[in-house]
């Protein structure tokens, strides 16, 4: 009889989806594998990890929590653990990163929250177009200020928007724009065709094409190429009065540059969801800027994300018995 498949995952993801795991493997054996308790100095091993939702919680990347920590042990120390899953759509934690360089296979949870992220970056780039953090400030002070004279919004057809990063969430925030009026063009690694009407450079032409972008929308993973993309240099390309959504990561932009251009008016506003640092400090200006709206890293949660986000684990997990090609496999 084979040895039963190990699998690591928290205790919510077995109570929940212990039957579709069974049906999944369809007999063949399996094993499900916790965490110890605090206390309990026993580790453990698996072939298998699912990183849900819930096993990260409150964690950033920076700042690990306990729980999350002992998960991340676990996995560290497990020598027979060959391929982890995570609910993520990119896999830019340290963790990963080793793992990856001990060999094993990552798997990522790319699409699943695409249209919700797509979503919230068109509702911060709405919000920003019609002044509504201008509006908002007056609805606190209880003050009746139209937007009239030289504060009119500037209507937004016509206005290019330019997006770093063409994969779902990316695809998803041209096709919105697109019927919104607005000229697209989409940032990627080549310049390939990226769809009707929607026009395509490779990462290196991006600095010629900023003086004519009125919305700078990143949307793309972190990598060596976008480390670092949007700093001070490419913000001062920009118009006077651009506009920034940052659905990526805080690190593909300069954050320090970033208040700077914000500070003088240079940048018109900007949509915030993620930071060079997480949890964002308090004293960080970013929190008080009246050009900007800023959010947790919670533009893709949503009561739909967990189911998913199980169904791309479950599918690969038939993949993985099966030994076909993983999906979202990273490198």
């Amino acid at each position: 009889m084979p040895e039963p498949l190990r699998i690591l995952l928290s205790p919510s993801t077995l109570h929940a989806h212990r039957a579709e795991i069974d049906t999944v493997l369809r007999g063949q054996p399996w094993q499900p594998v916790l965490v110890p308790d605090e206390d309990d100095p026993r580790t453990v091993d698996a072939e298998v990890a699912f990183v849900s939702r819930d096993v990260t919680g409150l964690s950033t990347k920076h700042e690990i929590q306990p729980g999350t920590q002992r998960f991340y042990t676990a996995m560290l120390d497990a020598p027979s653990l060959r391929w982890v899953h995570t609910h993520s759509a990119g896999a830019d934690r340290a963790i990963f990163g080793q793992l990856r360089q001990r060999g094993v296979s990552v798997t990522t949870s790319s699409g699943a929250n695409a249209g919700v992220v797509a979503q919230t970056a068109l509702a911060g780039l709405l919000a920003l177009a019609r002044h509504f953090p201008q509006l908002i400030e007056a609805q606190r002070q209880q003050r009746w200020a139209p937007l009239i004279g030289s504060g009119l919004p500037r209507d937004l057809q016509g206005q290019h928007a330019v997006i770093v990063g063409w994969g779902p969430i990316g695809q998803q925030i041209g096709n919105v724009l697109r019927v919104l009026g607005l000229p697209v063009t989409a940032v990627r690694q080549r310049a390939a065709p990226a769809g009707d009407g929607i026009a395509s450079i490779a990462f290196e032409q991006l600095p010629a094409l900023l003086p004519r972008t009125d919305w700078l929308i990143l949307a793309c993973p972190l990598t060596d190429r976008t480390r670092g993309l949007i700093d001070a240099r490419a913000m001062a390309l920009l118009p006077a009065g651009a506009r920034l959504i940052n659905v990526a990561r805080g690190e593909v932009v300069d954050e320090d540059a970033l208040i700077q251009a914000l500070r003088s008016g240079h940048l018109g506003g900007a949509y915030l969801d993620v930071y060079a640092h997480e949890p964002l400090d308090s004293t960080s200006p970013i929190w008080t800027l009246p050009n900007v709206i800023a959010t947790p890293h919670s533009a893709g949660f949503s009561d739909g994300n967990a189911a998913r986000v199980v169904e791309i684990f479950l599918d690969n997990l038939r993949r993985w018995q099966q030994g076909e090609p993983l999906r979202n496999r990273v490198g």
